[in-house]
């Protein structure tokens, strides 16, 4: 006798968030398809999905490894469905061998899909329900790693993104649509698009502190592609990158969630920049076909070091990442690389230092060089940021980071004529 599927499946809340979404009985999807066929890649795994589960069916919005192009043959019941287990419990389930496992070994999908090992994550609405699950699929018993885990919660949030992104860009459009809609509550969608694009905390670095400023330009409802971020890498190494999206509005915001989980998940498996931006620059390449985004990027990955931290960096088409010693000596550091998404092999190096306790590390995007001032449009420019960085007291990261953005913010009177993204990584003497 079948088991009954959770409770959580039938809440009437859950379920109106699933239809809210309009992907139920829709064909695959380029920014679906893209995010499954790289974790299938990836964790070498014959499938992967994006599901969204109803009342009665877990729908398979993307199935890498599954050939129906028919949405009515891209699902099974909620009975046969792995995510039922994940919905349940909210959190990701991993399985190892869904034949012996307590919780599954009865789940009719064993014999109709021969699936065996299950790992999935919840792809949750931007309100906190659960709409289905990020999964991958084994046909044989496999212990998931770290890595496989991590590639997994971070595709996941990347396609609870994706719809998060979508359902930003219709309210969007719908206040552009509508006359009474004032263009302040234009600004203030796009504006929450934005911001789900950056990260909503900082990590914590043993023996690191960091600091990031963002400032939105002008443009109004329009949203353009900034970006920074900062996530763990393999061993005890961590990465930080900053970009700038060529263009603005839904291309760029699509680019700029691209470029975040292709760099996090490379990060999973590599801690080489000059790697993970190639990796990034082949996802551009790739798996957009139409309208294909292009950007810069400095990447840099830190690792502990005997004198404190071994630094090592990589610039596809961006501004050198800049380090400043604890005597005040400002050198760039990061070998200018080609654009990213513009040809199948740019040349990009990495160039390495070792930061000493009293050092800082900038990454940053020309908001901060080309930042203009109004009576006589002089750029900020490269050697008043050098000079800034050397006369400013680098007692942690945060003063760094407030001398740069309260500087720039004078030179141009307050005038943001482009996304401005700073990043400092700093090492306490």
């Amino acid at each position: 006798m079948a088991r009954p599927v959770p409770a959580q499946v039938l809440d009437p809340a859950r379920l109106a968030a699933v239809r809210r979404t309009g992907l139920l009985d829709t064909g695959a999807e380029e920014p679906f398809d893209r995010l499954t066929g790289l974790t299938a890649t990836l964790l070498e795994t014959p499938f992967a999905f994006v599901t969204l589960v109803d009342e009665s069916r877990s729908f398979w919005k993307s199935c890498i490894g599954i050939t129906a192009t028919d949405p009515a043959d891209r699902q099974n019941t909620v009975e046969q469905s792995f995510c039922q287990y994940v919905i349940g419990a909210a959190a990701e389930v991993i399985i190892e061998d869904a034949r012996t496992d307590a919780r599954t070994y009865d789940n009719p999908s064993i014999d109709l899909m021969g699936v065996v090992a299950w790992a999935g994550f919840p792809v949750f609405s931007a309100d906190g329900h659960v709409l289905g699950s990020f999964c991958a699929v084994d046909t044989v018993p496999r212990r998931w790693t770290a890595h496989d885990v991590e590639v997994l919660r971070t595709m996941s949030r990347a396609a609870a993104g994706e719809i998060a992104l979508r359902t930003a860009l219709e309210d969007a459009q719908s206040a552009a649509d509508r006359a009474e809609r004032s263009a302040q509550k234009a600004n203030a969608l796009a504006r929450t698009l934005q911001e789900s694009l950056l990260p909503v905390t900082l990590p914590e670095i043993p023996g690191v502190q960091v600091a990031a400023r963002y400032r939105r330009g002008a443009g109004g409802d329009e949203v353009l592609g900034d970006f920074y971020d900062v996530f763990a890498s393999t061993g005890d190494s961590w990465s930080a990158v900053v970009g700038d999206v060529c263009g603005k509005g839904p291309l760029a915001a699509r680019a700029t969630a691209l470029a975040r989980y292709t760099l996090r998940a490379a990060a999973a498996r590599c801690a080489v920049p000059s790697r993970n931006l190639a990796t990034l620059n082949t996802a551009l390449r790739e798996w957009v076909t139409v309208d294909k985004p292009y950007l810069t990027a400095v990447y840099a990955t830190l690792r502990p070091h005997p004198r404190g931290f071994s630094v090592r960096v990589s610039c596809g088409g961006h501004d050198a990442a800049l380090i400043r010693r604890a005597d005040g000596t400002v050198r760039a550091l990061g070998r200018h690389g080609l654009i990213l998404g513009w040809l199948d092999n740019p040349p990009l190096r990495d160039q390495r230092t070792v930061l000493h306790p009293g050092d800082s590390l900038l990454l940053y995007t020309d908001g901060v060089t080309e930042a203009r001032r109004p009576y006589d449009q002089e750029f900020f420019g490269i050697d008043r940021l050098c000079h800034l960085l050397a006369q400013t007291p680098a007692r942690d990261a945060e003063t760094l980071a407030t001398a740069i953005e309260t500087a720039v913010a004078g030179h141009s009177d307050g005038r943001a004529g482009d996304d401005t993204a700073i990043l400092v990584l700093h090492i306490p003497a």
